[in-house]
């Protein structure tokens, strides 16, 4: 299981440490998803090496609507493994589940957006994962974890009943933010949903990356096709 964090200079704490701590609670990767303008600065392999954790490189766009979204989609997509898009607005939303270059649309419910059939079964038909978000949940409190919780809730119906494809994240911004795969699971025990639902959620970032790794090798032509020993570049 893998979980999708924002490292230094989006997050308070290095990639190293967070890979260190990601070791320590049984991950067996992270993907670094920091904001486009905030990259962060490691050594994959070197780490790997160092705690045994795979570290995939990510990045998450924030826009100020589908035009700008799309442009930075553009831009990320060749050089990012995962490439997702925050919500923030109905538009947002719709413009990341109608783009197959988008691997996730995160935090949905951000600002003005929300999630209805529309959105799932576009991102359905794209293979784009909607996120659950569930650091509202371990670290607001009130009015705010309450309509955090409503919104899970209404997501998990949607995508349930669509079969719907998704990943499950703490959002960690720093390794003290980490949470065990265990932790989530009895968490999404205690909000009412399945541990298997918050073990899939999670292992949905390894798979997304082993694929897009996997397209972007120089082996893969198109879905069904991969280059030969015997081929050659013309």
């Amino acid at each position: 299981m893998y979980e999708a964090v924002r490292a230094y200079p989006d997050g308070e704490s290095t990639v190293a440490r967070v890979a260190a701590t990601a070791a320590d609670y049984g991950l067996e990767g992270v993907i670094v998803r920091n904001r486009s303008g905030a990259r962060a600065e490691y050594d994959a392999e070197a780490i790997r090496d160092e705690y045994g954790v795979d570290v995939v490189s990510g990045v998450e766009i924030h826009a100020a609507d589908p035009e700008q979204a799309s442009g930075a989609v553009g831009n990320h997509r060749t050089d990012d493994t995962i490439v997702a898009v925050a919500g923030g607005s109905p538009e947002l939303n719709r413009f990341a589940v109608e783009n197959e270059k988008v691997d996730v649309l995160a935090q949905p419910f951000a600002g003005d957006g929300d999630v209805n059939h529309v959105i799932v079964k576009a991102a359905l038909e794209n293979g784009v994962r909607l996120e659950f978000d569930l650091s509202p949940v371990l670290r607001t409190h009130g009015g705010r974890r309450v309509r955090a919780l409503q919104s899970l809730r209404k997501l998990r119906e949607i995508v349930a009943h669509y079969d719907a494809p998704y990943v499950v994240s703490a959002r960690p911004g720093s390794h003290l933010e980490m949470r065990a795969p265990r932790e989530l699971q009895a968490l999404g025990e205690e909000i009412g949903f399945a541990s298997e639902f918050v073990e899939d959620g999670l292992a949905e970032w390894e798979q997304l990356a082993e694929r897009n790794r996997h397209v972007q090798s120089e082996s893969f032509i198109e879905p069904g096709v991969e280059r030969g020993g015997y081929e050659e570049e013309s």
